[in-house]
């Protein structure tokens, strides 16, 4: 099922995007993970990464490196496509992971890899000591082992594999600019598709769903039923450790933050929640119901670097044929009014509260 692709890289993407937000790291005291996300921000403020050579896109291939505990990157590589599993979880967790996220892309979508030419995936496990954190950089994906405590190895959830994947995906179809509601649709996008994927594997409804992203990354003891609760934002946890989910569901609660991009983690709940809606209101799965709405509008053209809330619910909406009612009516129900004439791509004037 072709819905409508664009390969080419969008400016002010690729910035490090990572699954764990900063105010989070931030409460815990891990600065060292902050010191790292920090030193990468300085480092890559630029646009996305060209494409790989026309050579290397004859297949979807990916490659599993493992870091070793240092912060050099790829690291060596330990596992490929069509290779067995390795006996060490976090390498075979990220080739399972990566495996099924390509299959989501190319079965349900017909998308070739995140290019949709078919770049072969670099990933890297046991990324720095510690690191309690996941990120795409517009090169690879990342993933670290966790601080022991709060947070295991970020390769044991599946959805955490897939929303990174679908960072790489955003940055070369619309381009979403990580900042503001731009970013916080493009932090949306991923939880999306992370929690199409899961619900996918685990043959769920939308009806039957928990609609919990990262529910695997937290060790016993933590009060936590996830990282993000798209059915229900701002309820996910409540921890002494990591205080109450602050996630807002709905636009009056939107907030806008100095760090955080303006806070593209905390308003990604507002689009989530209408995601969720709109999957049990189109009924069907997830990744082919609204997903396949979703996708469409994110490559169809109607969306660009700086569209807001407004203008990518009016893109779901035109993209939803039958759906169409159904999907307006999930986004009013949090607070947005589907709005015709959004930024589309390539174009770079601001959109809407929050857009950079």
């Amino acid at each position: 099922m072709t819905l409508g692709t664009s390969s080419a890289p969008r400016p002010l993407a690729a910035r490090r995007c990572g699954f764990v937000p900063p105010y989070l790291l931030r409460r815990l005291g891990w600065e060292q993970t902050l010191s790292l996300d920090a030193g990468f921000r300085a480092a890559r403020p630029g646009p996305a990464s060209a494409p790989p050579p026309l050579a290397a896109r004859a297949t979807a291939a990916w490659t599993v490196h493992d870091a070793g505990a240092t912060t050099t990157l790829p690291g060596r590589p330990v596992r490929r496509a069509g290779e067995g599993a390795t006996g060490d979880p976090a390498v075979d967790e990220a080739a399972t992971g990566i495996a099924a996220s390509l299959a989501l892309f190319a079965d349900v979508y017909d998308r070739d890899s995140y290019d949709d030419a078919g770049a072969p995936v670099s990933l890297t496990v046991h990324y720095g000591r510690d690191y309690a954190n996941a990120f795409w950089d517009g090169t690879q994906l990342v993933f670290g082992d966790g601080d022991g405590e709060v947070f295991g190895r970020f390769t044991a959830a599946v959805d955490v594999l897939a929303h990174e994947l679908a960072h790489a995906v955003t940055e070369r179809s619309a381009g979403l600019v990580y900042q503001g509601q731009s970013g916080a649709l493009n932090e949306s996008v991923s939880d999306v598709f992370a929690a199409c994927l899961a619900q996918r594997l685990l043959g769920q409804s939308p009806q039957e769903a928990d609609w919990l992203i990262g529910a695997d990354i937290f060790l016993p003891g933590v009060a936590a039923r996830g990282l993000r609760d798209m059915r229900a934002p701002g309820t996910a946890y409540d921890d002494p450790r990591l205080g109450t989910d602050p996630q807002p569901g709905h636009l009056d609660d939107y907030v806008e933050t100095s760090e955080d991009n303006g806070g593209v983690h905390l308003n990604s709940g507002i689009p989530n929640r209408a995601f969720q809606l709109a999957a049990v209101a189109v009924g069907g799965s997830s990744a082919e119901g609204a997903g396949a709405i979703w996708y469409a509008a994110l490559t169809g053209g109607r969306v660009g670097p700086r569209t807001d809330f407004a203008g990518f619910a009016a893109a779901t909406v035109a993209a939803a044929g039958v759906h169409a009612d159904a999907v307006g009516a999930a986004w009013e129900e949090v607070g947005v009014t589907p709005r015709a004439g959004g930024s589309r791509a390539g174009e770079d004037g601001a959109v809407g509260r929050g857009a950079d």
